[in-house]
């Protein structure tokens, strides 16, 4: 399967700006990009590039006064298969974990890990460990919490989300997190492009997506408390301790979001492109202006 994927995102700027980005696709996906990421910016300025503490692709810039447009589109092979589940997976004894994998248990800024350790051990300490403690934790947080676009907020923390019993798929991520935290189970934010395919289409229109990843059978395991249910085309962007690590846009002064259009969805064969005489691939995309 092939997925066209990419984004519009404009901001006006009162002064000159220095902006933080993390909008490229991972780096373990990049070998399934059919060509390289068209990322741009409109008017051009000069782009630098590093790799964070997780691994996430980030560009730094100074955005000009008045309005900058950041765009980007690409193609990218898929499986087409639907997620697996770590059914069966074991927990693992914390003093046997790696040594990179013991922050992932630690509270963060979103993931108040002290104020629901009770409600956790409360909640799931007599299931067995291992899968069947996460799929508790799992089929929880998608039953206590009401997706609704209109209950965003970006200061609600897990506890938050828990005692308010509503969110966006953020705060599901959040309150999944920090209850496998409170139990031991390492487990990390994620975020990216998750189209409706192989799914009904959403009304609504397209967003960059939150799930996270549990760490069970030493290794990592992609799950969706929002959805919970195994998906079919998750393209990830940026992972961390929770959303502050991955947040899309950081602007270092006046920065306004004035447009936000997101695409990630089956690429048509007029998509795909054509292999020309040069061997240069060429796609039609339509997201860039």
């Amino acid at each position: 399967m092939i997925i066209r994927a990419g984004f519009s995102i404009s901001f006006t700027c009162t002064a000159p700006t220095p902006m933080l980005l993390l909008l490229n696709v991972r780096p373990e996906r990049e070998a399934d990009l059919l060509a390289p990421e068209n990322f741009r910016a409109f008017p051009e300025v000069p782009l630098r590039r590093y790799q964070d503490r997780f691994g996430n692709t980030c560009t730094r810039l100074v955005a000009p006064v008045g309005q900058i447009t950041f765009t980007n589109d690409f193609l990218i092979e898929d499986s087409g298969l639907h997620e697996l589940l770590p059914i069966g997976a074991p927990e693992a004894p914390v003093d046997s974990l790696p040594d990179d994998i013991l922050m992932y248990l630690m509270g963060s800024r979103y993931c108040d890990t002290q104020r629901l350790m009770t409600i956790a051990w409360e909640l799931f300490g007599n299931v067995a460990p291992g899968w069947a403690r996460v799929e508790a934790i799992l089929n929880y947080t998608h039953n206590h919490l009401t997706f609704g676009y209109g209950y965003a907020r970006n200061d609600r923390t897990a506890f938050d989300a828990y005692a308010e019993r509503v969110g966006v798929c953020r705060d599901f991520a959040h309150l999944a997190i920090t209850l496998c935290r409170c139990m031991n189970i390492p487990a990390r934010y994620c975020t990216g492009y998750l189209g409706d395919i192989g799914v009904p289409a959403d009304p609504n229109p397209m967003d960059f997506s939150a799930w996270f990843e549990v760490y069970l059978g030493g290794a990592w395991h992609t799950l969706d408390a929002r959805h919970n249910e195994p998906r079919i085309g998750r393209i990830l962007v940026a992972r961390g301790m929770d959303a502050t690590d991955t947040a899309i846009s950081m602007a270092f002064g006046s920065a306004n979001l004035s447009e936000f259009t997101v695409v990630t969805e089956e690429a048509s064969d007029q998509q795909t492109g054509f292999q020309s005489a040069d061997n240069s691939v060429s796609t039609s995309l339509g997201v860039a202006s």
